[in-house]
């Protein structure tokens, strides 16, 4: 019985030590959440963790600059009424950000995302087929 008691005692103190580190101890102060701060941009608006590039209608990327955080990922659309093959600068060799030659061929109606982008850099891409089409070229910022 004396055991029982002890363990009951013990149990209880437990209980009330785990509220009071909870902030369960009855105090009278209250912590205001903050938001998360936001990286200044490099250019191509706020960072994000992903970015949509759509490829329109008239065959312009828009946006042709985005900013994401290390780690996030980014959706190519193509509403174009023709198929494109993005990929990663320089050209042909696609080595700046391999992750986006992951997007590749695009037909139109088509999206795709690429593999997650890890190191803080930017990397410019283009339509393979097209390399010197300005119109389909732009660039993203890892942060």
């Amino acid at each position: 019985m004396r055991r029982s008691i002890l363990a009951a005692a013990g149990a209880a103190i437990l209980v009330a030590m785990t509220a009071v580190a909870c902030g369960g101890g009855g105090s009278s102060s209250t912590s205001t959440p903050t938001s998360p701060t936001t990286p200044p941009s490099t250019g191509g608006g706020t960072a994000t963790d992903t970015a949509t590039i759509t490829i329109g209608a008239d065959g312009v990327v828009s946006p042709s600059a985005v900013t994401i955080t290390r780690g996030g990922r980014v959706t190519f659309v193509n509403n174009h009424n023709r198929a494109h093959d993005m990929s990663s600068d320089p050209h042909p060799e696609h080595t700046d950000c391999p992750e986006l030659n992951q997007v590749g061929f695009l037909s139109a109606g088509q999206s795709r995302t690429s593999g997650n982008l890890n190191t803080a850099r930017t990397c410019g891409f283009h339509d393979h087929n097209e390399p010197s089409n300005n119109s389909l070229k732009g660039r993203i910022t890892i942060q």
